[in-house]
């Protein structure tokens, strides 16, 4: 870290600065500590800043590093051992079957963030056409969900730039204006519990794509070395981490973590709503200690969840 000084209408202002490479990009961290400061304030100030330029880089390393190192064949073996024991192998849905899943999908994933409509509003809506009296915005997005579900049952693509972008804009297209989007400047996301407390942060809307591209990059490079549990869980947690969007994060990311699960030959799995607790404290989990244990035996469960409710 390293003191700046400038000089404006002949005042001096003083900066803490730290750089720092990132890929092939560099970043630079500036504090800004005062004006015309005595070397008893402009110390005080000087060490205040360097722990906040130091939680910064803290929080940039979780959010760049999906898991700071490379998995063990003994952690490889232990979550092939979990898939064994959940029966988690390849089988191919039936049209039946993916109208089934994609109500019931299309429920869950919406009703998690809010939605208010109800199984039987849902299937009403999507099989039928028929407009129960709720919110326009929920109806257009079990619409949204329903054709995003359709996107990557045709699509070849596993992740990329443009595809979170579209995933997004179908999703939301009838109900938000900046449908396929990412965050513009100055939109920055913090998100709060009902008390009041931040549970998370985040990336800096100014290394968003940077972030993306460099999750993209993992993905290419492990797709052929891990299960495609572990991508699937590892791209869907980091991707909620970077929160791209100014909102529908976690429904491109539920969907997003499906594509890369059915690109690899895998079945779709559905995330309930009676799960979101446990959901989220598997997400709190990665994006803290970069365990991503819980969230692969959570997907596991709710992938028994899934085949049971495929097979009535």
């Amino acid at each position: 870290m390293y003191l700046e000084k400038k000089i404006v209408r002949g005042k001096v202002k003083y900066y803490l600065a730290h750089s720092f490479r990132e890929g092939n990009k560099v970043h630079k961290i500036r504090k800004f500590l005062g004006t015309e400061l005595t070397p008893e304030l402009l110390e005080d100030r000087k060490t205040k800043a360097e722990k906040l330029i130091l939680e910064e880089i803290q929080k940039y390393s979780i959010i760049q590093d999906p898991l700071e190192k490379e998995l063990s064949q003994e952690e490889i073996d232990f979550v092939k051992r979990l898939e064994r024991e959940a029966n988690f192998k390849i089988f191919h849905l039936s049209e039946k079957d993916w109208k089934t899943f994609s109500k019931s999908f299309t429920f869950n994933t919406n009703a998690i963030e809010g939605s208010e409509l109800n199984k039987k509003e849902v299937s009403a809506v999507l099989v039928e056409g028929k407009w129960p009296d709720k919110s326009k915005n929920d109806i257009a997005e079990a619409y949204g969900v329903n054709e995003a579900i359709e996107f990557i049952r045709k699509t070849e693509e596993h992740i990329s730039i443009n595809f979170l972008r579209e995933v997004h804009r179908i999703v939301f297209k009838n109900s938000k204006e900046f449908a396929g989007d990412f965050r513009k400047k100055g939109e920055e996301v913090v998100v709060m519990s009902s008390s009041g407390k931040v549970v998370h942060e985040g990336a800096p809307q100014s290394r968003v794509v940077g972030l993306l591209a460099n999750l993209i990059d993992w993905y290419n490079k492990y797709k052929s070395k891990y299960p495609a549990l572990i991508l699937a869980a590892v791209v869907h947690n980091q991707f909620e981490n970077i929160h791209p969007f100014v909102d529908g994060n976690g429904r491109v990311g539920r969907i997003l973590l499906n594509n890369i699960l059915i690109k690899n030959n895998l079945p779709p799995i559905n995330i309930e709503l009676k799960d979101r607790a446990e959901y989220y404290e598997t997400l709190q989990e990665y994006e803290k200690n970069k365990n991503i244990r819980p969230t692969i035996q959570f997907l596991l469960k709710e992938y028994r969840a899934t085949k049971k409710e495929l097979n009535k």
